[in-house]
């Protein structure tokens, strides 16, 4: 595998050798670690929800600003941020300042790309946009004092400039020919609609509805009032204003094609973006090639399980035989919550035989928010927005029929545990790191949740040969995810060839197969990361494990691919090189 982003490759031209750790804070690694400070301190002042997120409360009553010359400002600081990082020379820094700093540039290095493609003229995915995001402000609020109230209160009250903002780069890109294609925004405004309610119903009225005990009755009655104003008056005008432009304006003159090479700079955007989401230098063309042959190996795997079952009917007939017999649905959304509670807990069981380390904080298991799910993938990991929360293994319960059991195994094992929550949760406990540290990279953290999937094979997860086909569906799924979105996005390939493609090879229901190209479609290149991913880290075990022959350990090994949170796939290589060579001894 290619390895090293393009956007990075100065700095491993720099000849990162994370094997030479210096052991006391050199110059340079304190001049590093200010300017990291600095970066974030930066980010957090130009980024309120990402502060709020993060308990800062200085600016709780802000919204972004999405104003032309507020994101000129920030492209400007961003750049000159990453030639302040590139004058630090790696010789005077630690293992983990190396990390950091590598971690920074690919934080930053997003940052200005994200403006060099004018990617804020697509403010919006099939399944999610800015309006719908800004669901989560009333969990990011403070509330327990009369500041954190007004503060909340003129956040609200900055939706309808957040909106005419978004709404003026939306209108750029109809302009030049840069929108998400019509195909995949047919219903989107019924996202808009959720969010057009009466005051008292609005998510943004709920946590008002239970406020401070120090408060006497007249303030209380004071502030829900202005508060039902501001959401009458502003807010949902501004939503049923967004309506009407996606309605009236967007969506009838959306682009009629589908794929990144569309649009201006195009090729560019989905080269930048695949290097981005996959850590790699690799073509889209050899990512392409490499999905076919896992699509061939994945295919015949799921033969022999056909094979095991005596199933009367070529593959097609026993795909269509999973996707439409009852025996392989649950009837109630409970009865798919409960189980996918219970793979959970069996996981949760298996883990102290495969972790030397396990996360502080739990998880729940929740069905997706019904505003959401038509839209929304099968399942997904959410993490909790500080240490008094858990994170949620979210489990689409809408469309019943759709959503067969013997796929929950491997969700569960992918989304929870010993997946994205653990991974995640593990990285965001450990206080050594900084806050960039935490930025997530999909082709490690999406690479590890598919490995996640086979892990579960060890451990005793997939009870039946169905559910083992699930796992290979969901393994097939990732690797024809190489094939189909690079064809779109590059090769030509239309929507339906997409689906068509992906229906021929995986067990996944029609509603799933036309849900996930219309993601791959609206989220050009994301969907590359996964299966790059677990092939580096399944590739790492089979070395370690031919080297290390009875000295590997898998506890060990694990605590090696983790110990340094999300990395970029080169970093992770290198690591595990040293493991190896450790361990060898």
């Amino acid at each position: 595998m290619k390895r090293v982003s393009k956007v990075l490759s100065i700095l491993l031209g720099m000849a990162l050798m994370l094997s030479h750790s210096v052991s006391a804070a050199s110059d340079e690694e304190q001049r590093l670690n200010a300017l990291l400070d600095e970066i974030w301190q930066y980010e957090l002042s130009v980024s309120p929800l990402l502060a709020s997120r993060e308990g800062r409360r200085d600016f709780d009553h802000l919204l972004p600003d999405l104003s032309e010359t507020g994101l000129e400002a920030k492209h400007k600081q961003f750049t000159a941020f990453v030639q302040q990082l590139d004058e630090i020379a790696d010789a005077g820094l630690s293992t983990e300042g190396r990390i950091n700093k590598i971690m920074q540039a690919y934080r930053l290095n997003n940052l200005v790309s994200s403006f060099t493609f004018n990617r804020h003229y697509v403010p919006l995915t099939s399944e999610y946009g800015f309006h719908s995001a800004l669901s989560s402000l009333p969990n990011l609020a403070d509330l327990s004092s009369s500041k954190g109230i007004e503060d909340y209160l003129a956040r609200l009250a900055a939706i309808p400039e957040y909106f005419d903002q978004n709404i003026a780069w939306m209108r750029k890109g109809i302009a030049v020919g840069m929108t998400q294609p019509k195909i995949v925004m047919k219903g989107f405004e019924d996202t808009v609609d959720a969010f057009i309610v009466e005051p008292e119903k609005s998510v943004f009225f709920t946590p008002l509805k239970t406020l401070p005990a120090h408060l006497d009755d007249q303030d209380k009655d004071r502030i829900k009032q202005t508060a039902l104003a501001i959401i009458a008056e502003q807010v949902i005008p501004a939503y049923q204003a967004y309506h009407g432009f996606l309605t009236k304006e967007y969506i009838p003159n959306a682009m009629d094609k589908v794929g990144a090479i569309h649009w201006p700079k195009g090729q560019a955007l989905y080269e930048e973006r695949a290097q981005h989401y996959t850590t790699t230098r690799m073509s889209a063309r050899e990512i392409h090639n490499i999905g076919l042959s896992e699509v061939k190996r994945i295919r015949a795997e799921m033969q022999s399980i056909i094979d095991e079952l005596e199933f009367e009917g070529t593959f097609a007939d026993f795909i269509t035989f999973l996707r439409t017999d009852p025996q392989f649905y649950a009837k109630t959304p409970e009865e798919l919550l409960i189980f996918a509670s219970y793979v959970a807990k069996q996981m949760d069981a298996k883990l102290p035989s495969l972790f030397e380390k396990l996360p502080r904080t739990p998880y729940g298991v929740a069905p997706v928010p019904d505003a959401i799910a038509p839209k929304y993938t099968t399942g997904r990991y959410i993490s909790p927005r500080n240490d008094r929360e858990p994170g949620y293994y979210w489990v689409n319960t809408y469309a019943l029929d759709k959503r067969p059991l013997y796929a929950i195994p491997a969700l569960t094992l992918h989304e929870a545990v010993p997946g994205h929550h653990m991974q995640i949760m593990l990285a965001n406990e450990n206080t050594d790191l900084p806050p960039v540290r935490k930025t997530y990279i999909s082709a490690f953290g999406e690479g590890w949740g598919l490995y996640s999937e086979f892990l579960g094979v060890e451990a005793g997860i997939y009870r039946t040969p169905y559910e083992d086909f699930g796992r290979l569906s969901y393994e097939m799924w990732r690797a024809c995810r190489l094939v189909v979105d690079t064809g779109m996005h590059m090769f030509g390939w239309s929507r339906q060839q997409a689906v068509d493609y992906m229906l021929e090879n995986t067990a996944l229901s029609e509603h799933n197969v036309n849900t996930e190209i219309d993601r791959y479609i609206s989220w050009p290149a994301q969907a590359l990361a996964y299966k790059l991913g677990e092939i580096m880290i399944r590739d790492l075990r089979t070395q370690a494990e031919a080297k290390l022959g009875e000295k590997f350990d898998i506890r060990a090994f694990h605590t090696a691919v983790l110990e340094h949170g999300s990395i970029p796939l080169f970093v992770l290589e290198e690591n595990l090189q040293l493991f190896m060579d450790a361990n060898e001894l």
